[in-house]
């Protein structure tokens, strides 16, 4: 112990980090792992301080509710809305906040609910069963699924984007939109529509001043943080579009990012791995 003691700091920290090159992980995801998304799928959200928040849509999963986000987006509907409820460990909520604005032409107002997607697919499919599912994995796009054997259903994870409502569950048309800022909020599953995932800006949403208020709405219009617009990255002019791409994971290193995790290098020890704690797996694309 004295002789380690007596080593200098520059001793105890070894080689400079040029010289330490780690080598590859089977778990780093390969160049052709990533895939581009549409433009047409990324919501850009910019706030009226310009700080953005970029959501990928999950088009093919609640088609009804995306085509009238679509219109609303097109209508510029949220332009001068705000983000008018934060609950503390909870979620952060976004439209409206007098619900009289008069919606758009066209807009379904009563959207068949989209609360399940059909066949449980993944392509990866995590080893043991969580307190919310028989069954849970990751889409080949990279959307994180679960099941209870007889139908599927995207999950409710921190920067997922959901459709608020009322009571009844075709009472969200998508003008109204929430995401978890705390932990998970899986006992939403099969409840409420998921819509997209927030891939960049999460830290705004989640940063926002807590509200003391009943569910977390603020009582001023002060409080509330002003949307100045919200586009498609398709409308936007080419040289400002912003591009991103998934990581796909129908492959064998996606397979052991998974392992990875379920199973740690000692001296961690494993508690088990739930579907919202792996990472969304999304970047600009380069």
């Amino acid at each position: 112990m004295l002789a380690l003691l007596a080593l200098s700091p520059l001793a105890l920290a070894g080689p400079p980090a040029s010289a330490q090159t780690a080598p590859p992980s089977p778990a780093d995801p390969a160049p052709e792992d990533w895939r581009d998304i549409p433009d047409g799928e990324i919501m850009v959200i910019t706030l009226k301080d310009g700080r953005q928040v970029f959501v990928r849509l999950a088009t093919r999963f609640a088609p009804g509710h995306i085509g009238n986000i679509r219109k609303l987006i097109e209508a510029h509907w949220w332009d001068g809305t705000s983000i008018y409820r934060v609950q503390e460990n909870w979620v952060a909520q976004w439209g409206d906040a007098t619900e009289k604005k008069e919606l758009p032409p066209l807009i379904i107002e009563r959207p068949a609910p989209e609360f399940e997607i059909g066949a449980f697919l993944p392509a990866q499919r995590l080893s043991k069963a969580d307190g919310y599912s028989a069954a849970s994995g990751v889409t080949a796009d990279g959307w994180p699924i679960a099941t209870d054997g007889k139908v599927a259903w995207l999950t409710h994870c921190y920067g997922t984007v959901g459709v608020a409502r009322d009571a009844l569950p075709n009472t969200g048309t998508g003008a109204e939109l929430f995401t978890p800022i705390g932990q998970s909020a899986r006992r939403l599953d099969r409840n409420y529509t998921v819509v997209g995932r927030i891939v960049e800006g999460m830290q705004f949403m989640s940063a926002l001043p807590r509200s003391s208020a009943a569910m977390g709405v603020y009582a001023t219009e002060q409080e509330r943080t002003g949307i100045a617009s919200v586009r498609l990255a398709s409308q936007l002019p080419e040289d400002e579009r912003p591009r991103f791409q998934y990581r796909a994971t129908d492959n064998e290193r996606y397979a052991a990012l998974i392992k990875s995790r379920e199973v740690p290098a000692a001296p961690t020890v494993a508690t088990g791995l739930e579907v919202c704690d792996l990472a969304p797996g999304v970047r600009r694309r380069p």
